[in-house]
C-alpha cells in the first residue's frame, strides 16, 4: 500500500517575536547611549568638583504675589492696600530682584471685569509673565 506523501500548508516562520525583541533592543541601546553621552561630557572637563553632604539652593525662590481685587475697586498686593500705580511700581521692583517672579489675581466675583483688566495690564507693564488667576470650583448640585 502506497503511503500518499503531500503536503497541504507551507509551513511559514513567524517573525512577530523576533521583530519584538530587535525593537526592544534599539529601544534599549538608544535610551542607554543618551547616558553615556552626559557622562562622556562630565570625562572632558579636567575639573575636580567637590562633593557635599547636603545640597540645596543657596536661595529659595519668593514666593508668588497675591493681588486681591475688590467689588469696590480697592486692590491689594499681599494685604497690603495698594494703588495701581504702586502696584506697577512694586512689581517692577519684585521683578528686578527676580525675574521669574509669578503673580495671583483673586478678583471678587462681584467686581466690575474692568477692575481685573486694569490690574491684569499693570502686570504686563510691569513684564510679569508667569499670571495665575484664582477661581473656586462651583457646587453642581
Amino acid at each position: 500500500m502506497p503511503f500518499k506523501i503531500t503536503r497541504d500548508d507551507e509551513t511559514t516562520l513567524n517573525l512577530t517575536p523576533m521583530i519584538d525583541v530587535v525593537f526592544l533592543l534599539i529601544i534599549f541601546f538608544m535610551v542607554g547611549s543618551r547616558f553615556s553621552e552626559i557622562n562622556e561630557a562630565e570625562r572632558d572637563i579636567s575639573l575636580s568638583v567637590p562633593a557635599v553632604q547636603h545640597a540645596e539652593t543657596l536661595t529659595q525662590p519668593p514666593r508668588s504675589r497675591i493681588i486681591n481685587v475688590y467689588a469696590d475697586g480697592k486692590v491689594t498686593l499681599d494685604q497690603e492696600a495698594v494703588s495701581l500705580t504702586e502696584l506697577a511700581q512694586r512689581l517692577v521692583k519684585a521683578r528686578a530682584e527676580y525675574r521669574q517672579t509669578s503673580v495671583v489675581i483673586r478678583g471678587d466675583g462681584n467686581a466690575l471685569h474692568q477692575f481685573v483688566a486694569d490690574v491684569l495690564a499693570t502686570c504686563r507693564q510691569a513684564e510679569i509673565n508667569d499670571l495665575s488667576i484664582a477661581v473656586r470650583p462651583q457646587d453642581l448640585r
